[in-house]
């Protein structure tokens, strides 16, 4: 009897190189989704003539995008690589395309919210905030239009890698990003919005982890072998977290996010913490599945003999 094969490289080494990236990484992904589904939030609020809710989600979209811009540029190590990136425009990579939505949206959605601090001056100071208000409508527009790009972008930037479990997830792993985000963004506005201008808010959240369960479910599917790292070790740890939190957030903001502001709140953490374990368990089990020779071999080797059996037929 032969025995069973085992995966090894040599030296040791891994058959790919883990990313280099530390936890500034998947914590800029969280605030960038973030947001972006908040920036499209405040669009729809102000449409429905909600202006806390407006103002909420624009202030926290403008503190979210900031915080990741400090987790990003501490990743790099110095502001100036950040500039640098700026340098060339390239369509078939999604870092330098994510690069510049990113450059575009913020400064609109930084008009927007600054619009709606000067909302909150004194009655004698409101004129000064004048020009500001006059362009937060259209400044609001553009940042929930590149919004939608900045929450999910990030999900083909690791799908783009040849990270084993990122890079197999690359058909759902979108979908699972920006529906986190809607939920994330949707616990933000009911945490900061009274019950009576919420209700869209709710909806977002309960639509948002609804789609992010299923796509979830969807994705560790089709990932065959490169989906043990999402059940297993710190990664496993986090997503499951990550499922309980959101799965609590949402059948909570649905049934008494309404009635009490107590449990609004409550509910709404719970989907802020679930989308940021999403991130950070994904970004784990991506950096396990590289450190394991198995999840590159296997997958190779399975393309590779469907490919001698469709050649053999010719």
């Amino acid at each position: 009897m032969v025995p069973r094969a085992t995966f090894t490289s040599y030296y040791g080494r891994p058959v790919v190189k883990p990313s280099p990236w530390e936890a500034d990484i998947p914590a800029y992904f969280f605030l960038g989704g973030l947001a972006g589904a908040s920036s499209m939030l405040a669009a729809g609020a102000g449409v429905t003539g909600r202006p806390s809710l407006r103002r909420t989600a624009r202030l926290g979209a403008l503190a979210a995008i900031s915080a990741s811009y400090v987790a990003l540029i501490h990743d790099l190590g110095r502001p100036e690589r950040f500039m640098n990136m700026l340098r060339v425009a390239k369509p078939t990579s999604p870092m330098s395309v994510g690069t510049w939505i990113l450059t575009a949206y913020s400064p609109l959605a930084g008009a927007a919210a600054a619009a709606e601090m000067t909302t909150l001056l004194p009655q004698r100071l409101l004129g000064v905030g004048r020009p500001l208000r006059a362009v937060s409508g259209p400044a609001g527009v553009g940042a929930a239009v590149l919004g939608a790009g900045v929450a999910s972008y990030t999900a083909v930037l690791l799908s783009d890698t040849a990270t084993p479990s990122w890079h197999e997830a690359r058909r759902e792993l979108p979908f699972v990003f920006a529906a986190s985000a809607a939920a994330a963004a949707g616990g933000l506005g009911m945490i900061g919005a009274p019950a009576d201008q919420a209700g869209p808010a709710r909806r977002l959240a309960a639509g948002g982890a609804l789609v992010e369960l299923l796509m979830e479910r969807r994705m560790e599917a089709s990932m065959g072998i490169t989906a043990e790292p999402l059940h297993a070790g710190r990664a496993g740890r986090l997503l499951r977290a990550s499922k309980a939190l959101t799965g609590a957030g949402a059948i909570g903001a649905v049934v008494l996010g309404g009635r009490s502001r107590v449990v609004a709140v409550m509910c709404g953490a719970a989907l802020l913490a679930g989308s940021a374990a999403t991130r950070f368990g994904i970004f784990e089990a991506g950096q396990e599945s590289a450190r394991d020779p198995r999840y590159t071999v296997v997958p190779q080797r399975q393309r590779l003999e469907g490919g001698g059996a469709r050649v053999g037929r010719f």
